[in-house]
């Protein structure tokens, strides 16, 4: 478990990397009252239960940002273990959530289907512990992909749509690149440049930092 460099004063962040993706699932909460959110537990439970446990949290939701295996893999048998639901992500990944174990099986990670308490679309919004995110829906890596934005810190979670020097990948069936490069340039880079998120895979980043040395869309 890492503590990760986005935090804010009163809404935290740890990543704990999962799966052999290294996926960053990402635990949120507020600060004073110890209550947050679970996102893209891929995998690994275990060590996700006892980064929950160590920081002394009360989980009270999951997350999804889409359907991959490495994001949502753990997600059902987590959403049993803890007696939350899951929000997330927009159902047009659906097809990918009911073949989780199918994607699973390609890539040694046990896992099972599962289907959202909530689909999300563009222009709902999420609270964690009151924190609120606004929803916008990001296709391309996925259909379904979401980006969760939190304005009053200036902090997003990103998914697999846009990493520090690179984008999601797009070499899928379903992908879509100019979507996604359409997705990040109308939606994502307006928002702000001071605006920190927590991507996927990798280190985190800064809107900015992405608008000025991104190869993919500066």
């Amino acid at each position: 478990m890492s503590q990760s460099s986005a935090e804010t004063k009163s809404l935290k962040a740890a990543i704990v990397p999962v799966t052999p993706f290294q996926q960053n699932c990402t635990l949120l909460w507020d600060e004073a009252s110890k209550v947050g959110a679970v996102v893209d537990p891929g995998g690994d439970l275990d060590e996700i239960k006892g980064a929950i446990a160590e920081l002394g949290l009360k989980i009270e939701k999951i997350l999804l940002t889409h359907g991959h295996i490495d994001h949502a893999g753990g997600a059902a048998e987590l959403k049993q273990a803890l007696g939350v639901e899951i929000e997330g992500p927009h159902v047009a990944d659906r097809f990918l959530l009911d073949n989780l174990a199918k994607q699973g099986a390609a890539y040694g990670i046990p896992a099972q289907p599962v289907t959202p308490d909530r689909w999300l679309e563009e222009g709902d919004t999420v609270t964690v512990a009151g924190h609120v995110f606004e929803v916008l829906h990001c296709p391309g890596h996925s259909p379904g992909s979401v980006v969760l934005v939190n304005r009053a810190h200036k902090f997003m979670m990103m998914g697999d749509v846009l990493f520090r020097g690179s984008i999601g990948r797009t070499d899928f069936p379903y992908g879509d690149h100019d979507a996604l490069i359409n997705a990040i340039k109308t939606k994502l880079l307006p928002i702000g440049d001071d605006f920190a998120f927590i991507c996927g895979h990798g280190p985190t980043s800064s809107i900015g930092e992405e608008r000025r040395t991104n190869p993919f869309i500066s």
